[in-house]
């Protein structure tokens, strides 16, 4: 077949149309499964049973197929060809992930048993010094399936109402109102379990209070509230806080408190005073009117990091709290206090942010979080790269519902009371995945193929074996370059995908671009194994 081209509107050249031939694997496993070339029903359904591990899979499972490949015209009342069972093979409905999208983990545990989708400064367009504020991003991340939605708190240049911008930086300003407006709108389009608007204040007790008001205002009876202290021990469930949205900032105490341990005094029993005398002055101002209504906004404590790096994990046995630190404080703890990470976050909620050197708003390894039970591990959602491609793969999990159950081993403790350490070397392989790998450090491996030179339809004919100790923290990371002799290799595509959901088989590959977005004809045909030790 040849199509011809005009080019410069001064001649013509002829292209010949290379078409996608079968890989002689698949040719084989057709011939295997088929007779007189076609496969029948039957014949389909012993296949997708016995190498696709549909144990599911019946006579209207195969239907379905041979349904859709109607509209190809490689279907036959007697059966398929090779064509059509290739077709087949790379078609949306071979996916890795399960096709349902439907939510399958048990979402009745409190809140800290869950990873959640989060964001950072998601109101900013582009780097964190002098980029443009707007409601674009957080519409974006909430249509994504984004939970945690964060918004910065400032007085205006009156100091008479609270607007929406990165303090200290070039970055221009948004209102308050229409973020929230955007919040209330989007906040359940594609997923109906919790938004959690995470507020990072800056605001006196008068413009705290104003913004107690707008918010209830606002969101009115999808606000949920702690009316009572029956959830200070324990955090309510997703389940139980359906189409719910849950506020997150430091009680006014907490945020005096912070506002003193910012200043220049090294002196404790002067920062002492100062919180006092800042805490009467909320009382002199009508605390029922102040503290008391901006305190019951708030349905997750963001507590204070505490006695420093030594203590900051200790907890209290009697209330649960969200604690922020940056990666760096993560990094230091993770290399000496894992068990100690892990053990807070059981019952606590911990949220890890980019450090402030990122101002190009790139991001950082969120395995790093995750494999120590951070909850929270907030991420530039305007950016791009490796990093953000792990996350949005993880969140492909569970429907892609913004919800991702933590796995056991951080949840529960061994037969002697002891913790789950991610850097142990003593850990048990579980699973072998057949096909690089991220996951805890001795899960975290990768491989390269040889370079195919067909320019169309490369074929690597190559398998790779992964063995793995917490294959519930695993994600599969897979890089296409275009190679180049001469400089360096082009990014054609990537993808990245939850160990946890990935189906057996040979399955189609949908690769994605920088930004993360399908492309439209990009697959690869890949073949998965897993193998229980």
């Amino acid at each position: 077949m040849k199509e011809s081209f005009k080019v410069c509107f001064c001649c013509v050249r002829s292209f010949k149309v290379k078409t996608s031939e079968p890989p002689q694997e698949i040719k084989k496993l057709f011939d295997d499964y088929s007779g007189d070339g076609r496969m029948s029903a039957d014949e389909m359904l012993r296949f997708v049973i016995e190498v696709q591990g549909e144990k599911h899979a019946d006579t209207n499972y195969v239907k379905d197929i041979f349904h859709r490949l109607k509209h190809h015209g490689v279907f036959h009342p007697r059966g398929i060809h090779l064509e059509g069972f290739y077709r087949y093979l790379l078609s949306d409905f071979n996916s890795p992930l399960p096709l349902s999208g439907e939510v399958w983990q048990d979402m009745n545990q409190p809140l800290s048993h869950y990873f959640l989708y989060t964001g950072h400064n998601s109101y900013l367009t582009g780097n964190q010094l002098n980029s443009r504020s707007s409601t674009e991003p957080i519409v974006k991340a909430l249509r994504s399936g984004v939970r945690v939605i964060e918004l910065d708190l400032w007085p205006n240049s009156s100091g008479t109402e609270a607007e929406v911008r990165h303090g200290g930086t070039l970055t221009s300003t948004e209102d308050l109102q229409k973020c929230l407006n955007v919040v209330k709108e989007n906040a359940f389009v594609v997923s109906e379990y919790p938004v959690v608007l995470t507020l990072e204040d800056h605001l006196p007790p008068d413009l705290q209070k104003k913004v107690a008001k707008m918010v209830s205002k606002t969101f009115g009876g999808t606000l949920f509230r702690c009316t009572t202290d029956e959830h200070t021990e324990c955090f309510p469930s997703p389940e139980a806080l359906k189409n719910k949205i849950l506020i997150s900032t430091k009680p006014p105490k907490e945020y005096l408190q912070t506002q003193v341990s910012l200043g220049s005094t090294t002196d404790e029993s002067v920062k002492a005073k100062k919180v006092k005398e800042a805490e009467e002055l909320i009382q002199d101002e009508d605390e029922e009117t102040v503290a008391i209504e901006y305190r019951d906004l708030i349905s997750i404590h963001a507590g204070n990091r505490k006695g420093g790096m030594k203590n900051c994990l200790n907890g209290d046995p009697n209330r649960v709290i969200r604690l922020s630190m940056s990666e760096q404080w993560l990094e230091t703890l993770a290399k000496t206090r894992g068990p100690d990470l892990v053990k807070f976050t059981q019952r606590n909620i911990l949220r890890i942010f980019p450090k402030t050197a990122r101002i190009d708003s790139s991001n950082y390894d969120p395995l790093v979080g995750w494999i120590h039970g951070a909850q929270m591990v907030a991420f530039n959602m305007q950016s791009h790269g490796r990093f953000l491609w792990m996350m949005q793969g993880m969140f492909k999990a569970n429907g892609g519902c913004g919800y991702v159950k933590k796995p056991d081993v951080l949840l529960s403790n061994g037969p002697g009371g002891e913790t789950f350490d991610p850097s142990s070397k003593n850990l048990q392989i579980k699973t072998v995945l057949k096909v690089g790998i991220a996951g805890i450090p001795l899960d975290t491996t990768s491989h390269k193929t040889e370079t195919d030179t067909d320019e169309w339809f490369p074929v690597w004919d190559k398998e790779f074996e992964f063995p793995l100790r917490v294959p519930e923290l695993a994600l599969l990371y897979i890089i296409v370059k275009d190679y180049d002799s001469n400089t360096q290799n082009d990014f054609a595509g990537q993808i990245c995908l939850p160990l946890s959901e990935i189906r057996p088989g040979i399955r189609a590959v949908r690769l994605h671009d920088r930004a993360g977005e399908v492309y439209k004809h990009a697959r690869l045909l890949v073949r998965f194994g897993l193998e229980p030790r």
